[in-house]
């Protein structure tokens, strides 16, 4: 007997959290019975489990990298018909879903998958696994500038943990900077609201790196799949950054 949430986010229909969600929301039923209570167990070798009258059962695991374009949405649907990241998924058959997001006008790095425990193992605040960007900001910033962003800078939420930050060009003809950042947490348009902090807004923002993961070469709205040495550096990345983040 196991969790339902944890049932469900093993057969690759969402995170955790977002199985939860499905639940509080009696989108579930277990042997015809809609499960609205969080905790209840059930056994999916017995018990008929199903989402939104979807049976669940075993499916493969996927693990994909996506180089999102801008002006996408990252999200599996969207009410209002624009375009999402699974768009750009042909031929993948599974259902996935995004780990984390990247803004609507952010482009770049997008992990994607089915495995529930994978995606709340990378997105958990707790292991704080690094991001690494490319913000293209308006004019260009000093250095004392740049040291806050290493220090940590505060923002309407909080203080931010420090970053990793350091010049990747500069182009004073059209007075704007790229800047190479690394984060550790993952809160909504943080790169975009740090240099806004600093009075640089970001114009162009593309995600390059998660953990020791590399987007590297590939065109936007390619996607591929993962090796498993990639699948297990990731694990290994989320497991060294909790415990660095214990020290």
């Amino acid at each position: 007997m196991e969790r339902l949430q944890k049932i469900l986010a093993q057969a690759g229909v969402a995170s955790r959290r977002k199985c939860e969600e499905l639940i509080l929301a009696g989108k579930v039923q277990v042997n015809g019975e809609t499960v609205t209570v969080l905790g209840t167990k059930a056994d999916p070798s017995v018990d008929s489990i199903t989402v939104e009258g979807r049976n669940i059962g075993a499916e493969k695991k996927v693990y994909l990298l996506l180089n999102k374009p801008k002006g996408v949405i990252t999200s599996a649907t969207d009410p209002q018909g624009r375009k999402i990241v699974t768009d750009y998924l042909k031929g993948v058959r599974e259902r996935v879903y995004p780990v984390g997001r990247l803004d609507y006008d952010t482009e770049g790095l997008l992990l994607l998958t089915n495995d529930g425990d994978f995606a709340h193992l990378l997105t958990h605040p707790k292991h704080h696994v690094p991001k690494t960007y490319l913000a293209t900001v308006k004019g260009v910033p000093h250095g004392t500038d740049l040291d806050k962003l290493k220090k940590g800078i505060m923002l309407d939420d909080g203080m931010t943990h420090p970053a990793e930050v350091e010049y990747h060009d500069v182009d004073p003809d059209n007075k704007e900077a790229t800047i190479m950042i690394t984060i550790h947490e993952g809160r909504n348009r943080q790169v975009r609201r740090m240099f806004e902090a600093i009075g640089h807004p970001v114009q162009r923002l593309k995600r390059i790196a998660f953990g020791d993961l590399y987007l590297g070469t590939m065109k936007r709205g390619l996607f591929r799949h993962l090796t498993k040495a990639e699948i297990e550096g990731l694990k290994q990345s989320a497991k060294t950054a909790e415990k660095r983040s214990k020290r």
